[in-house]
C-alpha cells in the first residue's frame, strides 16, 4: 500500500521524466561566431541526469515506479519518449537504452543504502552506471540484429546510439557534482 508521501513522490519523479526527455542539451557557442546566437545541440536530454538526481533523492522504489508508469505511458498512451513513442518504438535501438536506466538506478542507489554519497564514490558510480546502461542498449540491439537477420546494421546502431553518445552521458555528471553535498547534507538531516 502506498502512502501519500511516496505518492507525491513518484508523481514528482514521473513529471521530471518527461520534463527532461522532452529537453535537448544546447551548448551556445557566441566565443566562436561573432554576434551569433548559434546553439550546439548536443545528441541527449537532461534525462539521465535527472533519473540519477532522482534515484539519489528518493528511494529506488520510487524512481522504478515511476520510470515504470513513464515507459507503459510511452508505449501505450502518450509520445513522451525523446524521439517520440508507442507499441513501435519496441523495435528502435533506443528502447534498450530506455530499459538500460533500470541497471542504472540500482547502482546509483547503492550510493544512498551505504550512505556513502561523496564525489569519488558517486563518479564510480556513475560511470558504472552509465556503462550498465549502454551495455544494455548494445544487448537489446544484438537480440534486435539477430531477431531480424540485418547484421550490417550492428555497427552503425552501435555507433549512432552507444559510441557517439556515451561521452555525453559521462560528461552529464559532471553538473551533478554541483548537488552531491546538498543532497548528502538532505541525507543526513532526515
Amino acid at each position: 500500500m502506498l502512502n501519500f508521501y511516496k505518492l507525491i513522490e513518484i508523481l514528482v519523479s514521473f513529471q521530471s521524466l518527461v520534463i527532461t526527455s522532452m529537453l535537448p542539451v544546447y551548448i551556445p557557442l557566441p566565443f566562436f561566431i561573432y554576434k551569433s546566437t548559434n546553439n550546439f545541440e548536443l545528441p541527449i536530454t537532461w534525462q539521465i541526469p535527472t533519473v540519477i538526481l532522482l534515484t539519489l533523492t528518493f528511494q529506488k522504489k520510487v524512481v522504478f515506479r515511476a520510470f515504470s508508469i513513464y515507459i507503459i505511458l510511452g508505449l501505450f498512451i502518450f509520445p513522451v519518449f525523446h524521439q517520440g513513442g508507442s507499441i513501435g518504438y519496441l523495435l528502435t535501438p533506443n528502447f534498450g537504452y530506455l530499459l538500460g536506466l533500470y541497471p542504472l538506478i540500482k547502482i546509483i542507489d547503492d550510493l544512498n543504502t551505504k550512505n556513502k554519497i561523496n564525489v569519488g564514490n558517486f563518479l564510480k558510480k556513475g560511470f558504472i552506471a552509465i556503462g550498465a546502461m549502454h551495455i544494455t542498449g548494445i544487448f537489446y540491439n544484438f537480440i534486435q540484429i539477430i531477431f531480424y537477420s540485418q547484421f550490417n546494421l550492428f555497427l552503425y546502431n552501435l555507433g549512432r546510439y552507444s559510441l557517439g553518445k556515451i561521452g555525453y552521458h559521462l560528461l552529464m555528471l559532471l553538473p551533478l557534482l554541483l548537488l552531491i553535498k546538498p543532497i548528502e547534507r538532505l541525507k543526513r538531516s532526515k
